[in-house]
């Protein structure tokens, strides 16, 4: 079997660059990815799939087969915005070619990978690769705005449920097996508003945060350590304040919290810490998760907590197995197993959802929303191989 997928996946390369091509050509913002849904909705259809289709969120869908069995071959086709094409090497949008290197804003988060991805449900539907299985191929959406929220829809309101997810975030063609979690909290502070020149009248909410911002730059040096997550981590993002004039007091602050949560670190738990610092009660701060509330481009609220869970599967599960297997069937190096230091749509799948997934994808993780962003021909080609396999080593593993 191996040949003919080596086979199949050669007489589609030269398609398989093009779609890339098209993809990065194709802006998508998160929130603006309707032309790219549309792109491949009718890719998909054209390349034969059972069905393809735009859910009400606006993820595009790909279905084949009909096994007792179903596998998300997930990757988001949003992508963060270009603030200054002038800073790039190559233009950001026009996906040229140098150094058989696709370079271009999404190459490797992660255009490349659905692209791959795509090309692999034709070639497992002409192979028969898919026996028991059924393939839902998803270009998700507003992932790069709330990283999850695309799978909540599609089990929540879709209702369709899956056995395994395969993510295509960038891996540099490794396997991954998980990451930190991730939430996002604000803390607020008030004070007593008082003109400038009577300070001493008023209570500078501001000078109250201050020693709390100082209890969490010390809290984070004593965050828990995972040996495979690494450590827990907290940082002040952003910090707010009010004042009826810039010749008062301030009366209000407010800091913006990015928490990452290692293994063994909870929503419950984080949130706890912040109230068990020194100052907390002292100043009278009030801790709070935020919650997304945006509108997809269809129209759809796509509303939830800003609380993304930690996962990790084990790496002697049969996925992660069948994935390292069929890399190393193709692979041109040796293939490590390992894990994203980012977030991913697995804070649902895995996260929430408990759907065995892990990730693999050509691309370097580090080059994600850099100027620099490229994708290597060559991995476009092997990991379309890869995926190509995946489902049926899967079945061996459970034989």
């Amino acid at each position: 079997m191996k040949e003919k997928v080596l086979e199949r996946v050669e007489h589609y390369r030269d398609e398989i660059i093009g779609l890339v091509q098209k993809m990065i050509q194709t802006k998508s913002y998160s929130k603006q990815e309707e032309d790219q849904v549309k792109l491949l909705v009718k890719t998909m259809q054209n390349l034969g799939y059972d069905e393809a289709f735009t859910d009400a969120l606006g993820n595009a869908i790909g279905k084949i087969g009909n096994g007792d069995k179903v596998i998300f071959y997930d990757g988001h086709i949003d992508t963060v915005e270009v603030v200054d094409p002038a800073n790039w090497q190559y233009p950001p949008f026009d996906a040229e070619i140098h150094d058989n290197k696709i370079y271009g804003r999404g190459t490797v988060d992660e255009k490349s990978g659905v692209a791959c991805m795509i090309y692999a449900g034709k070639i497992m539907k002409e192979l028969g690769l898919l026996d028991g299985y059924t393939l839902y191929v998803i270009g998700s959406v507003m992932e790069e705005d709330c990283d999850g929220y695309c799978h909540i829809h599609i089990h929540d309101h879709e209702k369709i449920e899956a056995d395994y997810a395969v993510l295509a975030e960038p891996t540099n063609m490794d396997v991954y097996r998980g990451h930190r979690g991730r939430m996002e909290m604000i803390v607020k502070v008030k004070g007593k508003a008082a003109h400038g020149a009577h300070c001493d009248r008023g209570d500078n909410a501001i000078y109250k945060m201050a020693s709390l911002v100082k209890e969490i730059e010390e809290l984070h040096k004593r965050l828990k350590v995972d040996d495979f997550l690494g450590k827990g981590s907290i940082t002040i993002s952003k910090i707010e304040s009010t004042a009826p004039s810039q010749c008062s007091v301030s009366d209000s602050c407010t800091i913006y919290l990015d928490r990452r949560l290692t293994v063994g670190e909870t929503k419950e738990s984080a949130v706890q810490e912040i109230k068990d610092l020194p100052s907390y009660e002292k100043i009278g701060a009030k801790v709070e998760v935020l919650e997304y509330d945006q509108k997809a481009w269809t129209g759809f609220r796509a509303r939830q907590e800003a609380y993304f869970p930690t996962w990790v599967l084990p790496e002697k599960h049969e996925l992660v197995q069948a994935a390292k297997k069929a890399a190393d069937m193709f692979n041109k190096k040796e293939t490590k197993i390992s894990r994203w230091v980012f977030s991913t749509n697995g804070v649902a799948t895995m996260g929430r959802y408990n759907i065995p997934t892990i990730g693999f994808a050509p691309g370097r993780e580090e080059l994600a929303h850099s100027i620099e962003e490229y994708v290597e021909i060559d991995e476009l080609i092997t990991a379309t191989q890869i995926y190509a396999m995946i489902p049926s080593l899967l079945k061996e593993q459970g034989e």
